[in-house]
């Protein structure tokens, strides 16, 4: 049994097992490393919720478009339980037209600034727009009757506009409408609770502006929105052709929704983006039809033949179309030291595939333990990274984190292997490894690509390192030492 125990101890295959086991087991402090870094992304998304819950959240803007309120009366017949006729019963039902511009253009620029909650920093932005466009002369044919022989008695229309988060609005916003300047109101009447716009701001028409729409006549306007909002803009495409340019010193956008920009520019010193949506492509009048008729109270000769509920049409139509920029955080550190613990197992791998290779060809034997010293330095550069990059600029926090863990291999193999030299070139190529891991995190796009070849390139390292030698021998104890064929410049390492 002793010379069991002792040729075991000897064998090259049982400490190659060994190292697999103890590398699985590093794997352990690596998952708890990945939890820690989720639950610290949790938090910073619980702080975005919180300033959104507190001061503003992402904004989405609808308008102006007009409202035209009116009562459609007819008579009813009373009939008998024979079914004859014996009078006629006034019925009357209160109604709302929706009458959309026809032409749209916002010109705004969006100035960014960041607010903290504890140590997260969360992007905001200032809108400050003006919506230009004007209103085609109202047809009161265009309003379909929803009964026989009703007739039709119009209320003075109002101008409504849309934003997902009144408490953003910066100041009151302004309109002129046919050069009379008009006064925004909260609350739409009118509309259900549950109405889209229903929590919108609204003028009533007076003046002139009503003036000119009694007469049947084009309404252009202009208005000035000042708008804070938290990370996005989302802009609907209401009228027959909506046009858009907005600009900010941020230098890292993030264009989506139904309708990407036609023309944008990224530098530097920030972006400028164009959009033209015309109303044939995109369903967001329906979709805004369909939001202010929670209660059917909505129609127009586009939705009089059904008008349907708020929540089918919702799931008929989809979500609102939108056009939006994000500001978009150039490095969270939170995904980034994600994305590099994914690396963690193969990297924990390499390096003490790396101390074996030192073992098989200096005859440096190493015990186990230091093996799991080594793992374990590895596994606490990803702890080391995630809390420097909580508080310096992620390459510093790499850079950081990443020079304390080679100087703290290099010295320890340095006293392992009885030589600075060869406790340099073990700190060297450590750092060739975190080269390589920052580059994989660096380019995104070709992260796989990479990751790849980097793990191709070692292995076939390892090949041809170890091509002649004798497996047999080594794990029965043989004490011939294997002669190393890398290259001169690779077998110094």
């Amino acid at each position: 049994m002793f010379q069991l125990l002792k040729a075991l101890q000897g064998s090259m295959l049982v400490k190659v097992a060994g190292l697999l086991m103890l590398t699985l087991l590093l794997c352990i402090p690596l998952a708890e490393i990945n939890s820690i870094n989720r639950e610290r992304g949790h938090s910073q998304r619980e702080a975005a919720e919180e300033l959104a819950a507190t001061y503003a959240g992402a904004q989405t803007v609808v308008g102006p478009l007009l409202l035209v309120p009116y009562v459609e009366r007819w008579m009813e017949p009373l009939r008998n339980a024979q079914g004859k006729v014996i009078s006629q019963e006034a019925r009357s039902k209160e109604m709302t037209h929706v009458v959309f511009p026809d032409k749209l253009h916002i010109e705004g620029s969006m100035a960014p600034h960041e607010r903290y909650r504890g140590i997260f920093r969360i992007p905001f932005y200032t809108l400050n727009a003006t919506l230009g466009g004007g209103f085609a002369a109202f047809d009161p044919k265009s309003v379909a009757h929803s009964e026989t022989d009703s007739r039709i008695e119009f209320k003075a229309p109002f101008v409504v506009v849309g934003v997902s988060d009144l408490r953003g609005l910066d100041g009151s916003p302004s309109i002129a409408m046919n050069g009379e300047a008009l006064r925004f109101r909260q609350r739409v009447p009118g509309l259900a609770d549950d109405a889209s716009l229903a929590d919108g701001v609204h003028a009533p028409l007076t003046g002139a502006a009503l003036a000119a729409w009694e007469a049947k006549a084009p309404l252009p306007f202009e208005m000035k929105l000042g708008l804070v909002g938290q990370d996005t803009l989302s802009m609907v495409p209401i009228a027959e052709e909506t046009t858009a340019h907005l600009s900010s010193p941020w230098a890292h956008p993030s264009f989506g929704g139904r309708f990407l920009a036609t023309q944008r520019e990224v530098t530097p010193q920030g972006f400028d983006a164009h959009w033209r949506v015309s109303s044939l492509v995109t369903s967001a009048r329906e979709q805004v039809r369909a939001g202010l008729s929670g209660r059917g109270d909505v129609a127009d000769a586009a939705t009089a033949a059904a008008v349907v509920a708020t929540s089918r049409a919702q799931r008929n139509l989809g979500p609102l179309q939108t056009f939006d920029v994000s500001l978009a955080q150039p490095v969270n550190v939170y995904s980034m030291s994600t994305r590099a613990g994914k690396y963690g197992a193969l990297f924990i791998g390499l390096v003490i595939m790396a101390a074996f290779m030192f073992e098989l060809f200096r005859r440096q034997r190493m015990h186990p333990v230091q093996y799991g010293l080594v793992g374990l330095s590895i596994a606490l550069f990803f702890l080391l990274l995630l809390a420097l990059s909580e508080k310096l600029a992620f390459w510093l926090a790499y850079a950081s984190a990443a020079g304390a863990s080679v100087l703290l291999l290099g010295i320890y193999f340095s006293a392992v292997l009885q030589s600075w030299k060869r406790g340099a070139g073990f700190g060297a190529y450590v750092a060739v490894l975190y080269g390589a891991l920052y580059g994989l995190l660096a380019s995104e796009s070709n992260a796989l690509l990479l990751g790849a070849l980097l793990t191709f390139g070692m292995l076939t390292v390892l090949m041809l390192a170890t091509r002649k030698v004798d497996w047999y021998a080594l794990s029965t104890g043989n004490p011939r030492a294997p002669e190393p064929v890398l290259p001169e410049a690779a077998a110094s390492v």
